[in-house]
């Protein structure tokens, strides 16, 4: 049975080719493709029952030994020229997350859609015809202290009116005109609801201009709205994110730490997945802020990273990255064991893992891009970072980095005081470890 799972036949492939057409067809808003192709592939099965050449199984390709593959042959390469490439990664990698350093979390509106969806059109109305800022308005509320004379609150009503920012605000509205308890203002903003002015305007409304216009009256006023929601939002996300970070960062390094027995090793893994992942965020403040190639993925112009995308793309880029990572430098390590032979065992290593490492990125790029087929932009906005992430991840650090920093340091890859090597607990993620003697003969017997 487990030999017949192992055998790819020729019908089965076609099959397979056509289906995966089909998806695309769907994917692409083509049906009409879709369901031709589904229905060859039908065909062929059934018509395998009476055509014996789609029941021949596909060649197989021989096995090279692994000294003569373009993976042994790239990591000399690499490890011939280490200063050069190391730096030629580095620099690459430096160059996408140059954008970073702009970054601005925050929440897209309608605005962002292109010009010729209904929503963009219906966006760009409410906006030509009474300002940007009334597709994002500001709601004001507070609760009134008892025997409040609901007239004094007109010299707050002018304050929240003369504060610049705001293109319109209505008069105080009572929940109740005969005994008000409540009292709320409708705030119009000059900018639109993703527009750094509106966050500003935000900002000033609840530090300075409510606070100064309510001194010594008892009354709190609150600013909230989809806009202030998405404001405070954003702000408690971009609070966290470093002790996020760094609590990732810090388990990762000592788990690695224990498995690979290294304190280099682990420290590598860590700033070339932070290397990967930040130009992934390059890549993507400059397609969705600046707003570059927007054409291209189907967005309408630049505007604020979600919020949320920045931590969700990180955890599962550093735990795919980190799978890779273990993959290789467990192969690298346990050719180092074998040989003692640095070089070797990360020409080897690379030998060994690269083709598996880069068919599981492939197919990840391949989900992840998908994603920029759908219309709206916080998926498309997801699967590109993600994309571009397992990408770079795969390519510069795995097939370049890797190498180059790995013969750079030489032995000194898997150096671990004494001391720290003791008091460390042992993992084995292969779980194959050599038993203790005792253990051995008491298993062999």
């Amino acid at each position: 049975a487990q030999q017949r799972v192992e055998i790819t036949r020729w019908r089965g492939l076609i099959a397979v080719v056509l289906a995966a057409a089909a998806l695309l067809a769907v994917g692409l808003k083509a049906p009409f493709v879709a369901l031709p192709l589904l229905a060859i592939a039908a065909l062929t099965i059934a018509a395998s029952f009476g055509v014996k050449a789609l029941r021949h199984e596909v060649p197989r390709r021989a096995v090279r030994p692994m000294r003569v593959t373009f993976w042994y042959r790239w990591s000399r390469v690499v490890q011939h020229r280490p200063w050069p490439m190391a730096l030629l990664g580095l620099g690459s990698l430096l160059l996408l997350s140059a954008p970073i350093l702009s970054l601005r979390l925050g929440f897209s509106d309608d605005g962002n859609y292109p010009e010729d969806s209904s929503t963009r059109k219906a966006y760009d109305l409410l906006a030509e015809g009474f300002g940007p800022g009334f597709n994002g308005p500001l709601l004001l509320a507070t609760d009134l202290p008892a025997d409040t004379d609901f007239a004094a609150l007109q010299p707050l009503s002018k304050a929240i009116a003369a504060t610049p920012g705001i293109a319109f605000a209505s008069p105080a509205i009572p929940n109740d005109p005969a005994q008000p308890t409540a009292a709320l203002w409708r705030v119009v903003p000059s900018g639109s609801p993703q527009d750094v002015s509106t966050n500003d305007l935000v900002h000033e409304l609840r530090k300075q201009v409510l606070p100064q216009a309510t001194a010594g009256t008892g009354i709190k006023v609150a600013v909230t709205g989809i806009v202030a929601a998405n404001l405070d939002f954003s702000d408690y996300i971009t609070k966290r994110l470093p002790i996020f970070f760094g609590a990732v960062l810090a388990l990762s390094f000592l788990l690695l730490m224990m498995v690979f027995r290294s304190i280099l090793v682990p420290l590598k893994a860590v700033i070339m997945n932070l290397l990967s992942i930040g130009a992934a965020y390059g890549v993507v403040v400059a397609i969705f802020q600046w707003g570059w190639g927007r054409s291209l993925v189907g967005i309408g112009k630049g505007g604020p990273i979600e919020a949320w995308a920045p931590m969700m793309m990180f955890a599962i880029v550093f735990g795919l990255s980190m799978d890779y990572e273990v993959f290789l430098l467990s192969r690298m390590r346990e050719e180092f064991d074998r040989t003692g032979n640095n070089a070797t065992a990360v020409a080897d290593g690379l030998a060994a893992t690269a083709r598996v490492i880069t068919a599981a990125a492939a197919i990840m790029v391949f989900v992840f891009g998908s994603f920029l087929l759908e219309p709206n932009r916080q998926i498309k906005l997801f699967g590109a970072g993600l994309a571009v992430a397992v990408f770079l991840d795969a390519t510069i650090v795995r097939m370049v980095l890797v190498p180059a920093t790995m013969e750079l340091l030489g032995n000194r890859n898997w150096w671990m005081p004494s001391w720290l090597d003791r008091i460390l607990p042992k993992l084995d993620v292969e779980g194959h470890r050599e038993l203790p003697k005792e253990l051995a003969d008491v298993t062999a017997g």
